[in-house]
């Protein structure tokens, strides 16, 4: 379950960056994606190894 949390965390901030860089379209929907990336990185640092 952590990896997918690293996977999850990576293709958000990706299609965060696409949409950022390339579209300028949705924009409050590009950053709320960022915002879930950034939490779900952060509850894998705080859980450490620790299963979900």
């Amino acid at each position: 379950m952590g990896n997918l949390l690293y996977v999850l965390a990576v293709i958000l901030i990706i299609g965060w960056l696409i949409g950022f860089v390339g579209y300028h379209v949705g924009g409050g929907l590009i950053h709320l994606l960022l915002v879930i990336a950034v939490i779900a990185i952060l509850l894998r640092v705080i859980q450490g190894n620790k299963p979900i």
